[in-house]
């Protein structure tokens, strides 16, 4: 079943801002087996898709996006689905149509158990996961998960059971120089300059190290300044992205920018900002490696494959974040193998994605 799902869903384009068509195939499917839907909207994005199968004790919220990025040049593979020994290829094949699958045919498999051998079960699949979570979040506020005990995300972690991740924020910072004209440039104050200067210097920050989540990171993603006519252009802005571990939060990393400035006598008036953006800050959590429903996991993954999995924390961000932090809830991340998340030429273990839906399988039984 899940190999099907998973031809079925990589045939399908969903960019993220275009997830109407697969939200209705999931929609469907789950209707031909039996399940309720409802369909939550999230404007401009299409519907978020959540089937919900009672039973006894806990209540696990099994979640996947149904978006991808947007197909990038230098496929030589079919992006809408092919074979080759055990790696399936397509856009979003591993990132994360290939859990999505795992996670839809475990859910319909419980679902044949006796209601008494099954916990209660939210099934979610989102949009937007690629953009800015608007779907995790729409989920989140709507506050149709408020009573979910533990949340299983089927992101791609090559069979690692992840336990965390850092958190973001979108730096927006931008130098106000003096114009002159460029022949005298002596006369003015070159905000390009001073911004490059600024950038070139992120290096000098020491951050916070955290024993599970390492440390941040700084990148800058954009920088632009332009001059008017033959002139010392007065105006430069760069967009910096910040990963962040717990402990460090939007002031902290206000301060440390400003006093670069400082360290390194910048010229010009310096201003920091938060990058707008449609939804919350994407913060940094950490689930406890001896909470309950990571020992059950662990249990389950070695009844279904004879061995614990190795426990990862995530360096970037996903709706993970949203589920950690937001909804306050455990949240374990685990997915089939696969590569060339994002670029061309991606790619699925097909026998992991069997072994991972096994092991979901076992992990929702051993909860009652």
């Amino acid at each position: 079943m899940e190999f099907d799902l998973l031809k079925g869903l990589v045939s399908i384009s969903s960019p993220f801002g275009s997830e109407e068509e697969i939200s209705r195939f999931i929609a469907s499917f789950l209707e031909e087996h039996g399940f309720e839907v409802e369909l939550l909207p999230v404007d401009g994005f299409g519907d978020n898709v959540i089937a919900r199968l009672p039973g006894r004790g806990h209540t696990v919220v099994l979640n996947g996006h149904m978006d991808t990025v947007n197909l990038s040049s230098g496929w030589t593979r079919d992006p809408h689905g092919e074979l080759d020994g055990d790696r399936f290829y397509g856009l979003g094949s591993a990132d994360m149509k290939a859990g999505l699958a795992a996670l839809m045919a475990a859910f319909v498999e419980v679902a044949e158990l006796p209601k008494k051998e099954r916990p209660n079960v939210i099934f979610t699949a989102v949009v937007d996961e690629e953009g800015y979570s608007r779907g995790a979040w729409e989920l989140i506020r709507s506050g149709k998960l408020d009573k979910a005990d533990v949340v299983l995300v089927g992101e791609p972690t090559n069979e690692r059971l992840m336990l965390g991740a850092r958190g973001r924020f979108v730096v927006q910072v931008e130098v106000f120089g003096r114009k002159a004209h460029a022949a005298r440039p002596h006369e003015g104050l070159n905000a390009i300059e001073e911004l490059g200067r600024f950038v070139g210097s992120l290096w000098k920050i020491r951050f916070r190290n955290h024993r599970k989540l390492g440390a941040g990171s700084y990148c800058t993603l954009h920088i632009e300044g332009s001059a008017d006519g033959l002139s010392v252009p007065d105006y430069a802005r760069a967009i910096i992205d910040r990963h962040i571990v717990i402990g460090e939060d939007w002031e902290r990393v206000e301060r440390e920018l400003m006093k670069l400035a400082e360290r390194i006598k910048l010229n010009g008036k310096l201003r920091v900002s938060k990058f707008e953006r449609p939804t919350p800050d994407m913060l940094p959590y950490v689930v406890r490696e001896n909470d309950r429903f990571v020992n059950v996991f662990k249990s389950a993954h070695r009844a279904v494959l004879g061995g614990e999995p190795e426990i990862i924390y995530g360096r970037s961000v996903g709706d993970f974040n949203y589920f950690g932090t937001y909804l306050g809830k455990p949240t374990l991340v685990y997915g089939p193998v696969g590569g060339n998340w994002h670029g061309s030429d991606e790619w699925v273990s097909v026998e992991s994605m069997k072994r991972v839906k096994r092991v979901y399988v076992e992990f929702l039984k051993s909860l009652v």
